[in-house]
């Protein structure tokens, strides 16, 4: 057993999914929850989710040796200076949240004398977001990317490695600000991209929709996920999504230039470079790969 009690901020897929999968592997003994909807929160503690919840972020922390932010990551600060008073010392603060960078520091510093951040992403999750479609195997074989600074404890991070890989996950540790440049590319920018197509595919015909096949809800499934999440994900990292928009665009421009002038070579070459790069994701061989890519917390001593 890795912390007596844990306090889950935010009781939704991935925060009811992280409590069924602590469940499971004993790596508590108590858990608390807290959230704005106290339905969902009688649910989950009547589905044995959680063992109690408050509606008071800092009740629920209270005695709590982790606590986990498992809200939508734009309120992550207000609900940092919530709790400030009310976490004990040697406390472990971490979250689920898909964005970290400046965010990260920000955590860290408003922690008080004796409680420490450690940033957490776990690579997991889904276009759902209740507690109907929480499980326990949610992060079973699924990267997880800690973001520890200069700043974090040592203790602390090696205890949240630890316990990220008691759940089944894969640890890797990374820069806060590289992690953000990364999953901006291959997580944010992709769910922008869902719901513009859909948005773009209305506005061009309205009965689009009506008749979309296969591929179209292949690429678009995401932008069935929770707009106030992406709504916070893009503006915390809006830096980098500014960039590869522009990429984007001068992407979508050569092409248009292509079709234009009827460059049949050309577009079959830019497809063709986009299908060879597609194709190391369903590679087998890569997962090796993978999983040097970054600084594993077994290379990098914690």
């Amino acid at each position: 057993m890795l912390f007596h009690r844990v306090a889950i901020l935010g009781v939704g897929l991935v925060g009811a999914s992280f409590a069924l999968a602590l469940r499971e592997k004993s790596l508590c003994k108590a858990i608390s929850g807290f959230g704005r909807n106290e339905h969902n929160l009688r649910r989950a503690r009547q589905q044995g989710m959680i063992d109690d919840y408050r509606m008071d972020a800092g009740s629920a922390c209270q005695d709590a040796d982790l606590v986990v932010l498992a809200t939508p990551v734009g309120v992550f600060k207000a609900l940092g200076r919530d709790i400030g008073s009310a976490l004990k010392p040697g406390v472990i603060v971490t979250d689920v949240g898909s964005v970290k960078g400046r965010l990260v520091y920000d955590l860290e510093a408003s922690m008080p004398e004796g409680a420490y951040y450690v940033g957490s992403h776990p690579i997991a999750g889904g276009d759902r977001s209740g507690i109907d479609d929480a499980r326990a195997d949610l992060f079973h074989d699924a990267r997880c990317i800690i973001t520890p600074t200069e700043h974090s404890d040592a203790g602390a991070v090696q205890k949240i490695a630890s316990l990220w890989e008691g759940i089944g996950s894969r640890v890797e540790s990374m820069d806060p600000v590289r992690h953000d440049q990364i999953y901006a590319a291959v997580s944010h920018l992709p769910h922008i991209m869902a719901y513009a197509l859909v948005n773009i595919a209305h506005a061009f015909d309205s009965e689009c929709i009506d008749y979309a096949g296969p591929g179209f809800k292949d690429t678009t499934r995401i932008a069935l996920s929770m707009p106030e999440i992406w709504r916070d994900i893009a503006i915390l990292n809006k830096d980098n999504l500014i960039k590869l928009i522009d990429g984007l665009r001068e992407n979508l421009g050569k092409i248009e230039k292509m079709l234009v002038s009827e460059d049949a070579a050309g577009i079959e070459r830019e497809f063709s470079e986009s299908r060879q790069l597609r194709m190391r994701l369903s590679d087998g061989s890569r997962r090796g790969h993978d999983e040097r890519a970054g600084s594993s917390l077994a290379d990098s001593g914690g």
